[in-house]
């Protein structure tokens, strides 16, 4: 039993992690009604930043996460600029190939920089203990815990009590009213790739800290999909509840299941089994919202 629920612990640590990552996916999808298949390959280059910060240039733990959220936001906006702001009014289809090629682009420049090598700095972040009876909860899992519930109850005040929240809101519900009463959607796109870039990031030093920086940090981004699926594709709450349960089944499929099988490696797909069996019965997600047109 004891075993079971240190599972669970850990499996909810790893799963608030995923749904920071997978937010980036909802606040992009519900403003501008395109999957960023680029996501996971912010969780890669946020992985090579933590180890370049904090091993390469010896920065403090807070100045190397500041440095990288500071990147993130640069690479946020000149992506949007450069990249997707010239997309705007074409074709949804267009705007996803043009995130494929972004995935593309990201993916080369971590090899021109970092080599694509494995980096790691395990031992480079604060070491916080915490136990609960016989149930022991790990350093690395634990702080990617609590940097997560912080950055979700950030963007959820900021989605809720801002004015550019609002304006996200609105934009996600009706884009030629917004523009009507002047706010500027390309204001909008703008804040929220860079929202999507620095959760990406941030999952990826998080990630990164526990197995270290290397390219299968994008395959992340697969997970995060995932979990955008499973809690629904228009609503942030849906996601951190599809991202802990995902995190769960992950852990407890690596702890039983794998064990049993020849070559194990059950514990990466099994969450995606269940995803494929909730969303037969309810195709929109757990938390997702039917959309009706009535002709």
């Amino acid at each position: 039993m004891t075993f079971f629920l240190q599972l669970i612990v850990t499996g909810v640590a790893q799963g608030m992690v995923y749904a920071l990552i997978a937010i980036g996916f909802v606040i992009i999808l519900k403003c501008s009604e395109v999957f960023n298949i680029a996501q996971g390959h912010f969780v890669l280059i946020g992985g090579y930043l933590g180890w370049t910060f904090l091993v390469l240039l010896g920065l403090p733990i807070w100045a190397a996460l500041l440095a990288a959220i500071a990147t993130a936001v640069i690479m946020g906006l000149l992506i949007e600029r450069l990249m997707l702001r010239p997309m705007v009014g074409k074709p949804v289809l267009a705007v996803i190939m043009m995130t494929i090629a972004l995935s593309t682009v990201l993916g080369g420049v971590a090899t021109l920089l970092w080599g694509a090598e494995y980096k790691a700095y395990h031992g480079l972040l604060p070491t916080i203990i915490m136990k609960v009876g016989t149930i022991s909860i790990p350093s690395e899992s634990l702080i990617g815990l609590i940097v997560s519930v912080i950055c979700v109850a950030i963007l959820m005040f900021l989605f809720r009590y801002t004015k550019i929240g609002l304006a996200m809101r609105a934009t996600a519900e009706d884009l030629q009213v917004v523009q009507s009463v002047g706010i500027k959607a390309t204001t909008v796109y703008a804040v929220s790739w860079v929202i999507a870039s620095v959760v990406g990031v941030i999952g990826g030093i998080l990630l990164g800290g526990v197995s270290g920086a290397n390219m299968d940090l994008a395959n992340i981004g697969l997970k995060a999909f995932a979990v955008v699926l499973l809690g629904g594709v228009n609503s942030v709450g849906g996601a951190i509840l599809a991202g802990i349960i995902l995190g769960m089944l992950e852990n407890v499929a690596a702890g039983y299941l794998d064990p049993i099988l020849p070559g194990g490696g059950l514990a990466q797909v099994f969450p995606f089994f269940v995803m494929i069996i909730v969303l037969v019965f309810r195709p929109h997600g757990l938390f997702g919202l039917a959309h009706i047109e009535r002709v």
